[in-house]
Formats: C-alpha cells, structure tokens, sequence
C-alpha cells in the first residue's frame, strides 16, 4: 500500500502535466504610509481574445476603462467582459479592513476556480486614487496556462512607469478628483484624449504635486507619491494550496483501483 507521503511526491512530480485549474490571486499595495491608494481590483480570465484596452485609442472604445479609471466603478467593465467571454471568469477584488481600496501596505489573497484551457490567460484594472483618471492594467492578455499546465508562479510588479492615463478627464484633482475629501469625483472637466502613459506627460509632475496634502476619503493624508521605478503594487499569482490537495486525493484515489 502506497503512504500519502509517496503519493504526495508522486504528485508532486506531475504537477508539470497535471491541469491546475485552483489558483490563488495575492494582490498588493507597497506604497508607504501616506501614498496612493487603488481601487478594487477587477480580475478577468480568459481564452485570450478580450481586449483590456490600447494605448494611442480613447477610452471610451473599450466601455468600462473609462468607468474604473474615473470612479473605481467595475460594473461596466464586468458587463463588456461577460459579452465577450461567456466561459470566461471574472470578480472584483476588495481589500477587506475599512475602506474597500487597498491603502498602502495592505493586501488580499483570494482564491479562484478556473479551467485551464478556456480560461488561460489573465487581464487586471483598477483605479489609482486620489486622481482623476490614472489606472492600473495591462493591456494584453498574461499568460496563466500553456496546454492546461500551469506557467507559474506569476509575479507581476507595477511600477510608476506603468501608470495610465484614460484621458478622459483633465487632470485637476480638485475638479473631479475621486476619494478626495470634498470633492464630488461625478463631475470633472472632459479632456476627450487617448489613452497613455501617465508619466510621459509634460504635466506630470505638477500634477503629482498638487496631490500632496490632500485628504482621502477615508481620512488619509497624501504625503508621497510616485516616480517611474517607484514600485506601486504586485499581483502574485501561484497553485492555490487547494487544488494541490485536491491533485493528491485524485491520484490516492486513482492508485487504490
């Protein structure tokens, strides 16, 4: 009779075959204290044939972009992903201590049921706040499996560089701005650009100045915030210990037959 131990290893050596359809998503903000926060964060997986969004075309070509860049707001990005994706997978990922943001050090873990094959590759958004239209996403599709085998661990550092924006809404965080204090974020001047990389404007970095001192929404005070390698926040994204056990109990299964 096998022990657990000899079955463990033995599934241990097929995890390079076996489909690992369990995952587990960690998110995180690792601004310090008195830095930028990010809204919830919307998670899609799919087949690889849904656009995020392009850089050089205006936001409101891919309905939800524009959405969560404002207002942190993932009910339209959710309705177009699910149009495009019917097999695909999505949630929006919340930090659980107040806020629902992700405040600089905090962070969530959330586990997620995917099928390997139809759900392989990975797209993300969020907003960053205080601003009026800055976010965070990728673009492309993230590779996740390759042939149903998992390609991880995934680690996926966002840095300052990395930041966009949707070119909606003229930056002037007291015109508009969201999680500001006093300041209705519905309202803003429309700016009716492109999407872009936020740093390659001229005026960013007054613009980032203009944020410090703030108060948050929730109390909070701006005291620092970003510069092309400053690193903003990391989605890791490995085997959810889960679908691990669940692999050794099939295979113990499996050898009793």
């Amino acid at each position: 009779m096998r022990t657990l131990a000899s079955v463990l290893a033995s599934s241990l050596l097929l995890a390079g075959t076996a489909r690992a359809d369990m995952i587990t998503v960690t998110i995180e903000n690792l601004l310090p204290a008195g830095g930028l926060s990010f809204t919830p964060v919307w998670l899609g997986f799919h087949d690889g044939g849904f656009t995020n969004f392009a850089a050089g075309a205006p936001a409101s070509d891919y309905d939800g972009i524009e959405a969560i860049a404002e207002l942190g707001a993932g009910a339209a990005q959710m309705a177009r992903f699910a149009a495009s994706q019917p097999l695909g997978v999505q949630t929006m990922v919340a930090d659980l201590n107040g806020a629902p943001v992700f405040s600089p050090g905090e962070s969530r873990s959330v586990d997620i049921t995917l099928d390997a094959v139809k759900n392989a590759f990975f797209s993300f958004a969020s907003m960053l706040v205080p601003t009026n239209d800055l976010f965070l996403g990728d673009p492309g599709a993230i590779q996740l499996f390759d042939g149903g085998s998992f390609v991880g661990p995934i680690t996926i550092d966002i840095h300052g560089s990395m930041v966009w924006d949707a070119g909606t809404e003229s930056n002037s965080v007291l015109d508009g701005g969201a999680f500001v204090m006093g300041v209705d974020a519905t309202r803003g001047t429309v700016e009716g650009g492109v999407i872009h990389l936020f740093l390659g404007d001229p005026g960013a970095p007054d613009y980032l100045s203009s944020l410090l001192g703030l108060t948050t929404a929730d109390g909070g005070t701006i005291s620092s915030t970003f510069g092309d390698e400053t690193l903003i926040g990391r989605i890791t994204i490995v085997p959810a210990p889960g679908a691990a056990m669940l692999a050794i109990l099939s295979l113990a299964r499996s050898r009793r037959r």
